[in-house]
């Protein structure tokens, strides 16, 4: 069973609790593992982390806050579902904050950092062979933080996580569609390909492409699950 970390020196250990629990919870339910419409039961959290339920209580209260789960007094705590309506906002606005970074990334990376993201495509080819969906996840989100890490502004991508959220939710669904991985890593190859080249226009032109891909496959996965999804279908035209 997890165990909250210890809390770190001038740090109130409740404080660390709570965050250790949140960043649990949060990444069970953006992976997918605990899914929509999921009860989650404090207790059985509390007695998990080894601690008691003020530090879940406030974990809870901040994934509420995050839209990510919903709690009913008297009826009890739910995984909440992914909003339709949502995705195509949120799907714009990290366009627009990665091809910031893209266009930077082709102008400023350096030899090692393009090694470095080709390496990371060898990792994403690694993760599909072995059917790691959880890998190839990791690899794909760390593909995308060298970019702008590359570009010199890594805060661009710690934004783009905090809108992408529902994002990620819908995406775990499509990964195991037949040659969705593919696609994927041929986009990223495309991507990576227009970096090293030190074009930033092209390089810019298949991240949009890439990103707002993600729009076209949510009619599919909203009828395929549809207890996990929320609100009214998501409209994919410019």
């Amino acid at each position: 069973m997890p165990r909250a970390a210890k809390a770190t020196r001038g740090r109130p250990r409740a404080a660390t609790t709570t965050a250790v629990i949140y960043q649990a919870l949060r990444a069970d339910i953006v992976g997918m593992r605990r899914t929509p419409g999921e009860a989650i039961v404090e207790k059985h959290i509390a007695e998990n982390f080894g601690v008691s339920r003020t530090p879940v209580r406030e974990a809870l209260l901040r994934l509420a806050d995050d839209g990510l789960i919903e709690i009913f007094p008297q009826s009890g705590t739910f995984v909440a579902r992914i909003p339709m309506d949502a995705l195509p906002e949120a799907v714009v606005i990290r366009t627009a904050l990665e091809g910031a970074a893209v266009r930077n990334a082709a102008q400023r990376a350096t030899g090692s950092q393009i090694a470095a993201m080709r390496a990371n495509l060898l990792l994403q080819q690694e993760m599909e062979a072995a059917g790691d969906l959880d890998g190839f996840h990791e690899a794909d989100e760390r593909f995308h933080a060298l970019i702008a890490e590359m570009a010199g502004f890594p805060g661009l991508w710690s934004l783009a996580q905090q809108v992408k959220v529902h994002v990620d939710r819908y995406r775990r669904l499509t990964l195991p569609e037949p040659g969705r991985i593919p696609n994927v890593i041929g986009e990223h190859t495309a991507i990576a390909d227009a970096i090293a080249a030190r074009d930033p226009v092209t390089a810019e032109r298949h991240m949009t492409v890439h990103l707002e891909s993600l729009l076209t496959a949510i009619p599919q996965a909203q009828g395929a699950n549809p207890f996990f999804f929320s609100g009214s279908p998501a409209t994919t035209t410019s």
